[in-house]
């Protein structure tokens, strides 16, 4: 099997031999390169043609986010962005996937030797999965339209607040989580989404969420009601479970060990659904890598929810919808564009 060759594009001398060291320790990966700034990394790319990049944001000479821009106007290859976990770097982040990068991984803390290897086995699961990456969705949300006509829910039925819906992502899940919110009505029921991010993201995720949607989307506080007409992400440092309190769904974010390697995890939240709501709930699993999500997926599906995922040829990575479906709980498998229409119908 040939090795994945990559290409590292950073301003650091010790980010680029940290990188370089770590990529190379898989047999899988060979580091064909490490560029100081675009303007050299141009040129690499058109010598060493590598499958993967990963790219640093701010540079001299030119910044990554112009970089990236033109990359996938001229040459679209899988990018994994090195990122600084702080607000402006979040927002930068968030951006780059917009343009089409694959996933992020936040810059490692050379003075903490503890934290490398769990930073090792995370940088490394991430290249081979951009390697693997459907490219061509990454950019999906640039190119997908919106809905000429977004379709109102009937009139709601006495107690049809009883609905709620959850929705789970991960890698590629912030570009398709707005295509999907894009296409919902201001009146649609209250949703609860788990979207595996850091902790700085949460804010400026949230903000994106909230521009793209006909709902009100914000960060919950502990203890908050769900109402219609809302969206709730999970906060980047907790997980989010839903509980019934009398007649209303209850927001409650516990700070209790990862969950499938994930904090927030989508499993966490599907479960809790499945138990306080049942056939009262539709769930939703878009793109994103691993498994996280599909047994609660099951466990709703168990308790009589209608359940959704995104197909393989519109995800970036199928893992957690590919791992629903063989669990054999999923009711509807859709493509990205047609997964709002279908909540509508469902509600």
């Amino acid at each position: 099997m040939n090795k994945i060759r990559v290409l590292i594009i950073d301003d650091s001398m010790l980010i680029r031999k940290i990188l370089t060291e770590i990529l190379n320790s898989s047999p899988d990966i060979e580091v064909v390169g490490a560029a100081e700034d675009p303007l050299i990394a141009r040129e690499m790319i058109k010598q060493l043609n590598p499958d993967v990049l990963t790219l640093d944001i701010e540079m001299p000479k030119m910044d990554g986010i112009t970089f990236l821009r033109n990359l996938m106007r001229l040459r679209p290859t899988p990018v994994v962005m090195i990122s600084t976990l702080t607000e402006k770097g979040a927002g930068i982040t968030l951006e780059a996937l917009t343009l089409g990068a694959v996933d992020f991984i936040a810059k490692p803390k050379v003075d903490v030797v503890s934290t490398l290897n769990s930073y090792a086995d995370e940088i490394i699961s991430k290249v081979k999965m951009a390697a693997r990456a459907n490219l061509s969705n990454s950019n999906r949300a640039l190119k997908t339209r919106e809905p000429d006509k977004i379709i109102e829910p009937a009139n709601k039925r006495p107690g049809s607040d009883k609905t709620i819906i959850a929705l789970g992502a991960s890698t590629g899940g912030t570009e398709a989580i707005k295509v999907v919110v894009r296409g919902l009505p201001a009146n649609t029921p209250g949703i609860v989404i788990t979207q595996h991010l850091p902790a700085a993201f949460s804010e400026s995720f949230v903000k994106h969420i909230d521009l793209a949607s006909k709902m009100t989307a914000l960060i919950p506080k502990h203890g908050q009601a769900v109402e219609s007409g809302h969206i709730y992400l999970a906060p980047g440092d907790r997980h989010m479970e839903v509980v019934k309190e009398g007649s209303r769904y209850v927001i409650k974010l516990l700070d209790t060990e990862p969950v499938n390697r994930h904090k927030p995890a989508v499993d966490v939240m599907f479960r809790s659904v499945a138990q306080c709501a049942g056939s009262n709930a539709i769930a939703v699993l878009l793109t994103g890598m691993g498994a996280d999500g599909a047994a609660g997926m099951k466990e709703m599906h168990d308790a009589g929810a209608k359940t959704v995922i995104q197909d393989e040829p519109t995800s970036v990575v199928w893992g957690m919808p590919g791992s629903a479906y063989k669990l054999g709980c999923v009711d509807y498998m859709l493509p990205l564009e047609e997964v709002a229409h279908k909540i509508v119908s469902l509600v």
